[in-house]
């Protein structure tokens, strides 16, 4: 049977595309006024590739070491205690980082937002010690949240200060340590309070792992970490903050200590999750014009494909009207071919006719729109209306 094709007038010139919207429609639910992107969005940005450590101890690509078992990365820190009022320095031993009696806390020299901690940290056996007085040190975050280290295996202290605890505030669900003399370790995954306008906007969280087990998973952060008080969150918190190893007066040796930032959150400039409508809104716009400057690019039916896209994120008439130009060129054009060659040009049409039929579904176009109509009828009469 001829393929039939009403409506053509006008000579074909430049059919030969590859449509966004491929040969079925492309895209899940369009963005809303909370979600910028459509689900499954080709235009959403990629993940950056990070390389993974080889062990779970090893640093992915895009961290920072902060320590490294070697002199130069003691570089990376800075005593707390001036030199005229300490005592004694941290010290490195076999790759291992620690503190000796009256050296204060080592700050690292870079801060940090949201992040992604690793340490690991190990103490000594010590007869006739208990509770507080066995390894005890801390890992504080922003100078403000402690996590508490100490070696309570089968050792008993209060709950809110034993290791994995966020000191004074959030005991462990479990105690996950093993035997003094051994390696722990620690993974903080750390999300720090927002405030605007002095308000509690976001109160953050803390998750940790120690040995690989979740003692804190998510816990909201309302207080800061203080010996015997309770101390609520007020109306500031630092951006960014460095991060502190405790002098407590024991030993207790560190090593593998990196640190990796953590992407945005909504609440604080990220655009990945649910997203205040004006912020939403300004994104697709942005998306919106950034797929209109890749069309000025293009000619033809590439051009009217990615102008149709753009009115997802952002609709505007004249746009539409730019696009239903190109598009009724290229329906115009088809006029002159022969039957085979307008078979190599089904998978164009059935573009066009998804990318339409997908805005027509979502109430970006009407279903009277003049190409989607001359577009529908070609699909129709042509019994192409299952293609896939």
């Amino acid at each position: 049977m001829p393929i039939q094709l009403p409506y053509f007038r006008y000579i074909f010139i430049g059919l030969q595309c590859t449509s966004l919207f491929g040969v079925g429609p492309f895209f899940g639910d369009p963005p809303d006024m909370n979600h910028p992107w459509a689900v499954h969005d080709r235009n959403r940005p990629q993940p950056i590739y990070v390389v993974a450590g080889l062990t779970n101890s090893s640093p992915p690509s895009d961290a920072l070491v902060l320590f490294d078992g070697t002199t130069d990365s003691l570089h990376n820190w800075r005593h707390e205690k001036d030199e005229d009022t300490r005592k004694s320095d941290w010290m490195i031993q076999d790759g291992s980082l620690f503190c000796t009696p009256g050296a204060g806390n080592l700050t690292s020299i870079a801060t940090f937002g949201d992040c992604q901690i690793h340490l690991e940290w190990r103490s000594h056996a010590l007869e006739n010690k208990s509770g507080q007085s066995r390894g005890n040190s801390g890992i504080f975050l922003m100078d403000l949240i402690e996590v508490q280290i100490l070696d309570n295996f089968e050792n008993i202290t209060y709950a809110d200060g034993s290791a994995g605890s966020i000191y004074g505030v959030m005991p462990p669900a479990v105690n996950a340590l093993k035997a003094p003399g051994n390696w722990q370790s620690y993974d903080v995954i750390f999300r720090r309070p927002i405030f605007k306008l002095g308000k509690l906007y976001d109160p953050g969280s803390i998750t940790v792992l120690c040995n690989g087990v979740a003692v804190q998973a998510g816990v909201p952060i309302d207080s800061i970490s203080k010996h015997k008080k309770r101390s609520p969150l007020k109306n500031a918190f630092p951006i960014s903050g460095s991060i502190k190893l405790q002098d407590h007066g024991d030993r207790v040796e560190f090593r593998n200590i990196w640190v990796r930032p953590l992407r945005a959150r909504p609440k604080d400039g990220g655009f990945d999750g649910y997203l205040e409508a004006k912020v939403a809104g300004l994104k697709r716009k942005q998306i919106a014009s950034d797929i209109r400057n890749e069309a000025e690019k293009l000619e033809g039916l590439k051009k009217s494909l990615l102008l149709y896209e753009s009115l997802i994120y952002d609709f505007d008439l004249d746009i539409q009207a730019d696009a239903s130009n190109h598009a009724s060129i290229f329906l115009d054009n088809i006029l002159l071919l022969n039957s085979d060659s307008i078979t190599l040009q089904k998978p164009n049409i059935i573009s066009l006719y998804n990318a339409l039929k997908y805005l027509n579904k979502h109430s970006v176009l009407q279903s009277s729109h003049s190409v989607f109509e001359r577009v529908t009828s070609i699909v129709v009469t042509n019994n192409w209306i299952d293609y896939k």
